[in-house]
C-alpha cells in the first residue's frame, strides 16, 4: 500500500469526531442509514461476521443485537483510535472483538488477494457485503460531497468509484450479486454469495 495514493488511516482528531462529521455529510440520517443497512443483511442469531473497515463500531453494535450472544463479530480497522473508540462503544457486547485492518485504501491486486481470503474463509452459502462508494462521475458531485473527494479522500477513492466491483468479485468465484444504492446513489451495498 502506497502511503501516497492511501491515506485512509484516520488520526486521533478524526476518529473522534468521525461519526459527526458522517451525521453532518447526511444531513443528520447516518444513524437510521446504518440502521437500514444492517436490516437489509438478515442477519440471523448466532452468525459469525467479519466487519473489515468497522471505523467506530457503530455497525457492530447493530449487528451485535442481531447475531446475540451465540453469535460473533469481529471488526477490523486499519486505525488505532477508531479501535479504542469502537471497543468503548460496543463494550456491551461481549461477541463483538475488534483488531486492526481495512479493505479500503489497498490497491486492486491486494483488494484481489483479501476479497480470495474472504471467499476461502467463507462456509458455502455464505454471504460477503461490501458497503462503499458506487460507481458515479466525481465531477458530477454536489460541491459538498465533491469538496470532501478531494480533500479528505485519497487516490484509491477516487479510483474506486470505476472499478468494477462485481467483476472483481466474480473472478474470485462470488455470485448472486443483490445491490441497493443509498444517498442519492453515492453509496452501494453490494453482497456476493459463496457458493
Amino acid at each position: 500500500m502506497s502511503p501516497k495514493r492511501s491515506k485512509v488511516e484516520i488520526g486521533p482528531g478524526g476518529a473522534r469526531h468521525y461519526d459527526l462529521m458522517l451525521n453532518l455529510i447526511s444531513l443528520g440520517r447516518y444513524s437510521h442509514f446504518i440502521k437500514g443497512v444492517v436490516e437489509k443483511m438478515n442477519i440471523k442469531p448466532g452468525q459469525s461476521i467479519l466487519d473489515l473497515g468497522s471505523g467506530t463500531g457503530k455497525n457492530d453494535c447493530f449487528m451485535a443485537k442481531k447475531v446475540g450472544p451465540e453469535g460473533r463479530i469481529l471488526g477490523l480497522d486499519l486505525s488505532k483510535e477508531m479501535i479504542s473508540i469502537a471497543q468503548k462503544l460496543c463494550q456491551l457486547y461481549p461477541q463483538v472483538q475488534f483488531i486492526s485492518f481495512v479493505l479500503h485504501g489497498f490497491e486492486d491486486n491486494q483488494k484481489l488477494k483479501i476479497i480470495d481470503n474472504a471467499y476461502r474463509a467463507l462456509k458455502s452459502g455464505g454471504a460477503f457485503y461490501i458497503l462503499d462508494y458506487n460507481q458515479f462521475d466525481l465531477a458530477n458531485l454536489w460541491f459538498p460531497i465533491r469538496w470532501v473527494f478531494i480533500h479528505a479522500e485519497c487516490e484509491l477513492a477516487a479510483e474506486f468509484l470505476q472499478l468494477d466491483l462485481r467483476e472483481m468479485l466474480s473472478s474470485q468465484g462470488f455470485t448472486n450479486f443483490e445491490g441497493e444504492l443509498f444517498f442519492r446513489k453515492y453509496l452501494r451495498l453490494l453482497k456476493a454469495v459463496k457458493f
